[in-house]
């Protein structure tokens, strides 16, 4: 009888390719990442990434379609390295909703700076109008990676929202609010003329995230 694959590795030989596939995507999407990141949408090249990788340019069209599968499965997973709202620590939780925003706003350029490739991918995917992969990240956006939801029920279960705004408004708002207050903050790093934004102190970007706390408390905050 014919001895059985299984019975030796305890895997089939269906599930070591698939698991060989999936690793060999993983690094052509990390390298990719990293070569958005350095050289922005237009001048990141595949025949360099197959280069480094030492394969072929055709299996990044095997795997990923074309440049701009490429880029959205690069843009998903540089989403997927960033924290969401309920990843704030533990102790800034426990002090409530706007506690847990201002920790974020806080936070925003030394993310940027810790985590500067996907922050910088997800830059050029938010605001890379010319894009033609753009209606799948806004479609992507839409499924509420970063936990919007998530964190406006915890902030309505703690009474600290207001109760007669549709929820989904509530959601929104802390989404569009948020994403430009940070995005204008780090987005010199990708364009200088994406934002207007001159030499910035310590007082004056404590003074504008003061500011923006108390314009976001004001508007959806509970009377």
């Amino acid at each position: 009888m014919a001895d059985n694959p299984e019975s030796h590795s305890g895997r089939s030989p269906l599930a070591s390719v698939s698991s060989r596939t999936a690793e060999k995507r993983e690094k052509m999407i990390l390298v990719a990442l990293r070569y958005f990141a350095e050289h922005g949408y237009q001048g990141a090249r595949i025949e360099d990434m197959a280069a480094e990788l030492g394969i072929a340019k055709g299996s990044f069209f095997q795997y990923f379609g074309s440049k701009d599968g490429l880029f959205f499965a690069s843009y998903t997973q540089a989403v997927s390295m960033l924290p969401t709202w309920m990843d704030a620590p533990e102790g800034v939780l426990d002090d409530g909703f706007f506690a847990t925003l201002r920790y974020w706003l806080e936070q925003t350029e030394h993310l940027m700076r810790e985590d500067w490739i996907p922050s910088r991918v997800t830059l050029i995917g938010n605001y890379g109008t010319d894009l033609a992969p753009k209606r799948e990240i806004n479609r992507f956006l839409a499924t509420d990676p970063y936990g919007t939801v998530t964190f406006v029920k915890y902030g309505l279960e703690r009474k600290e929202l207001r109760e007669d705004i549709d929820m989904e408004m509530l959601v929104s708002m802390v989404d569009w609010m948020m994403e430009r207050f940070q995005d204008a903050a780090v987005a010199e790093e990708l364009d200088p003329g994406l934002f207007h934004k001159g030499v910035e102190s310590a007082s004056r970007r404590q003074n504008r995230i003061d500011q923006f706390e108390e314009l976001i408390r004001s508007a959806i905050g509970a009377r």
